[in-house]
C-alpha cells in the first residue's frame, strides 16, 4: 500500500513540517533567551535573528528549491512519504539527534540560544518558498 497525494499537497506537507521544526526550536530558543533577563540575552537574540535571515538566504531557500524541483518531477500522485528525498530522512534523524545531545549537554542553554533560533527561524523562513510553490500550483491549470 502507498499511500498517495497530488504532488502539490507534498509541498504544503514540507512547508508546514519545515515551519513546525522551526517553531519548535525558535520557540524553545527565546524561553531560554527570555529567562535570562540580561542585556547579553538580547545580544544573543539579535545574533540568532541575524544568523537565520543569513543560512535561510544562502542555504536553506536553495535547498527548499532543490526540494520544489524535485516533487514536481513526481508523477501527479506521488508517496505521501515523498515530501523529502530519501537521504532527506537521514538528515532529519541526525539533526535531531544532534539537537537532543546539544540540549542535553552540559553547554549553557544561552550559549545554544542564537544557534536553535538561528536554525529554526531558517527553516520558517525558508518553509515559505514550499507555500509559494503551493498555492503557484493551484493557480497553475493541470491537464
Amino acid at each position: 500500500m502507498k499511500p498517495a497525494v497530488p504532488q502539490q499537497w507534498l509541498l504544503l506537507i514540507a512547508g508546514i513540517l519545515w515551519t513546525v521544526a522551526g517553531a519548535g526550536l525558535s520557540i524553545r530558543a527565546l524561553l531560554w533567551i527570555s529567562a535570562a533577563h540580561s542585556i547579553a540575552a538580547i545580544a544573543f537574540g539579535a545574533a540568532g535573528i541575524g544568523l537565520a535571515w543569513a543560512a535561510s538566504r544562502f542555504v536553506l531557500q536553495a535547498a527548499a528549491q532543490r526540494n520544489i524541483k524535485r516533487i514536481f518531477k513526481l508523477p501527479p500522485r506521488a508517496c505521501v512519504f515523498a515530501f523529502t528525498a530519501w537521504n532527506g530522512y537521514g538528515m532529519i534523524a541526525m539533526m535531531t539527534v544532534v539537537g537532543i545531545t546539544v540540549r542535553h549537554s552540559p553547554v549553557p542553554k544561552m550559549d545554544l540560544a542564537p544557534f536553535y533560533l538561528a536554525m529554526g527561524g531558517a527553516l520558517v523562513l525558508a518553509s515559505l518558498e514550499f507555500y509559494k510553490a503551493f498555492v503557484a500550483s493551484l493557480r497553475t491549470p493541470t491537464a
